[in-house]
């Protein structure tokens, strides 16, 4: 027990050094100040763009940096957006800076928005995932501003999800949940992902983005990163963060993921799966969504808030849910698959809905995406900017 104790001692204080250790790209105003002196900014920015305990709009903008506007992602400036709800314009409060909403309509910067920019400042975490929105929002935005010959600052962050997983997606099923042809788990940072989707030629028309990096001090791939605030109103923790890869699929279901309770991408379930003695109520709740798949009724699944996750993207979860359902429906295709364009799009590809159809297991099912995850692991290794532990 002893032996426990220390060993555990032991962990925790090298995670609490490496911590200590590491500066995110808003931190190192050392870099970023210099880059941006005398231009006009705009800021793409949320809850999570903090530069110590401050907001790095509040940190600029007592430094005197001319900052014309901040551009809002999903789930708005602040972050307290349902998933899915349109983002208004609008002014901050505290500085009276215009907000522009990237989310909604208007995905993508038009010309007249950046007219008064000269150089435009990314700085969101993200998580890892394809499907997560804020890398198609930085896609859209380093188009626009190859468009328009304007420079584009990315601050960079950890990705605490850091593995390459899952199916690559293809042409026919790009959308604004998959913008990239890449994995499920993309295993970059956002600068990472940045540097590729200039060096691959992704903007089309040939374009490339004046693109500038401020990468993280103090980090490698595959070091744990904990998040210091919720990137998003439905990964409230690490272990939802962990989860998040292999349960947003559910979204194409009739299978709740927990939105509407206080465990979102911890559990799953549906009213039909009663074989199961765990259950959950999803009920209306303001900044997460309002209207969560099953409300007011309860939902019977797993309770996943306590398992050790899958390091990267596993089929277990839908396949297990998908059993359930043979074993009580004559029809699962249309009583599971209630959105299978949806399912579609989040995957990447068609191929794991029809292998699921087809009774496959998860390793024949994973055995299709192989040879095109290969080719990604090795284009990615041409943008790292960190050593791989």
């Amino acid at each position: 027990m002893k032996l426990k104790i220390f060993l555990f001692s032991c962990i925790w204080l090298v995670t609490a050094i490496q911590a200590a250790a590491l500066r995110t790209g808003a931190e190192r105003l050392d870099v970023l100040l210099p880059l941006i002196e005398g231009k006009r900014v705009s800021l793409v920015v949320n809850q999570t763009s903090l530069c110590g305990g401050a907001h790095l709009l509040d940190t600029l903008y007592s430094r005197g940096v001319k900052i014309v506007q901040i551009f809002a992602p999903e789930h708005g400036f602040r972050g307290d957006a349902d998933a899915g709800a349109t983002v208004k314009n609008g002014r901050d409060g505290k500085t009276g800076i215009p907000i522009t909403s990237l989310y909604g309509k208007n995905k993508k910067p038009q010309p007249a928005q950046l007219a008064e920019t000269d150089a435009v400042v990314f700085d969101i975490q993200d998580v890892g995932a394809r499907f997560y929105t804020y890398i198609s929002t930085l896609y859209y935005v380093m188009q626009a501003c190859a468009e328009q010959g304007k420079e584009v600052v990315v601050l960079d962050r950890p990705n605490p999800c850091d593995y390459v997983d899952g199916p690559v997606l293809k042409p026919a099923y790009k959308s604004f949940v998959g913008m990239l042809p890449i994995p499920v788990v993309h295993g970059c940072t956002v600068g990472e992902m940045a540097q590729m989707i200039n060096g691959e030629g992704w903007l089309g028309a040939g374009l490339t983005c004046p693109l500038t990096v401020v990468s993280v001090e103090g980090w490698k791939h595959g070091q744990p990163y904990s998040l210091p605030v919720k990137p998003s109103p439905n990964l409230p923790n690490d272990q939802s963060i962990a989860l998040y890869p292999s349960l947003c699929p559910f979204e194409g279901t009739s299978v709740s993921i927990g939105r509407g309770t206080p465990y979102p991408f911890q559990v799953y379930g549906s009213p039909q799966m009663k074989v199961f003695s765990f259950r959950f109520m999803p009920r209306p709740t303001k900044g997460s969504d309002m209207n969560p798949l099953h409300k007011n009724t309860y939902c019977y699944g797993r309770d996943l808030r306590g398992v050790s996750a899958p390091k990267g993207f596993s089929l277990r979860y839908v396949l297990d849910a998908y059993r359930h359902y043979r074993s009580f429906t004559d029809n699962p295709e249309k009583s599971f698959f209630t959105r299978p364009r949806w399912f579609d799009l989040l995957m990447g590809t068609n191929q794991v809905r029809l292998d699921i159809l087809k009774g496959k297991t998860e390793e024949e099912i994973r055995a299709a995406w192989q040879e095109d995850l290969n080719r990604y692991r090795e284009m990615r290794g041409k943008y790292l900017l960190y050593e791989e532990e």
